[in-house]
């Protein structure tokens, strides 16, 4: 039996199909409303590989364009402000349980002069024209391997990768304070410290830590690439767009950091 309010109104006519606002839809219109694919993530707030590329994409390239005046007009009091300002925000965005666009994007610019001041320090400080290249060169063909490999499913972040991070971050990081500690307080007169001060079957300690902390870097970013891969399955908010953007520049940043520094100790033997 009809609703009386219906069968009263004169803008609803037996028969008809009307939307939820009340406006008459014909049977072409139904059929293309079916015919429309569905929604996607984007369309629903939800984590995407797209999201995840073009954010990650845009703090690199802004990274880039930072990294131009950092490179071409040094300044040692400008390279230590970044490189105190750029680890303190990115302490603070590890942290945070969002990730805010315009921190990751002010982390990526202070990063960006950073590198490109180090770089310039390293190549004329230590007398190796080129290294900022070769590093680059480096790390852009360790990412593109780095992601073939997961990609194509023949590493995969597993449990026992997962604690090799964490086993070998923490001592690694260990390494590093007691290094600068000596560097500091004349431990060692060696420009790298016990990068340089201390070798092993002829080989620098450095190039062998630094070695190290190239595998821990892709293992890193295979992480990366496992939790956007993940995020994006269970369909987490679209905000992990950044998050997950955030933590591949990071290992890129460590990767660029290390391939500087393992070419500037073997080229400063030559």
């Amino acid at each position: 039996m009809a609703s009386p309010v219906f069968s009263s109104n004169s803008a609803f006519k037996p028969g008809q199909t009307y939307d939820v606002n009340g406006t008459p839809v014909t049977e072409a219109d139904l059929e293309q409303q079916y015919a429309m694919p569905s929604a996607g993530p984007v369309e629903t707030g939800r984590m995407s590989y797209e999201g995840v590329i073009t954010k990650a994409s845009g703090m690199i390239l802004l990274a880039f364009l930072t990294a131009i005046p950092g490179y071409m007009f040094f300044n040692f009091a400008g390279l230590m402000i970044s490189a105190i300002a750029g680890m303190v925000l990115g302490l603070v965005l590890a942290f945070k349980k969002v990730t805010t666009p315009a921190l990751a994007l002010a982390y990526a610019a202070i990063e960006g002069y950073f590198l490109g001041s180090i770089s310039t320090y390293i190549e004329t400080a230590f007398d190796v024209p080129g290294a900022a290249l070769q590093a680059l060169l480096a790390t852009a063909c360790t990412f593109a391997v780095c992601l073939w490999l997961y990609k194509s499913g023949r590493v995969r972040y597993t449990p026992k990768m997962q604690k090799f991070l964490m086993i070998g971050g923490i001592s690694y990081l260990l390494f590093s304070l007691v290094n600068i500690g000596l560097m500091i307080f004349g431990g060692t007169d060696s420009a790298w410290g016990l990068r340089t001060g201390v070798e092993i079957a002829g080989i620098p300690l450095g190039v062998l830590i630094g070695a190290f902390a190239v595998i821990l870097g892709c293992v890193s970013l295979i992480g990366d690439f496992d939790f956007v891969e993940n995020g994006v399955k269970n369909g987490l908010p679209q905000h992990f767009d950044w998050k997950a953007a955030f933590g591949i520049v990071v290992t890129l940043v460590w990767l660029y950091i290390e391939f500087l520094r393992i070419i500037a100790i073997l080229q400063g033997r030559d």
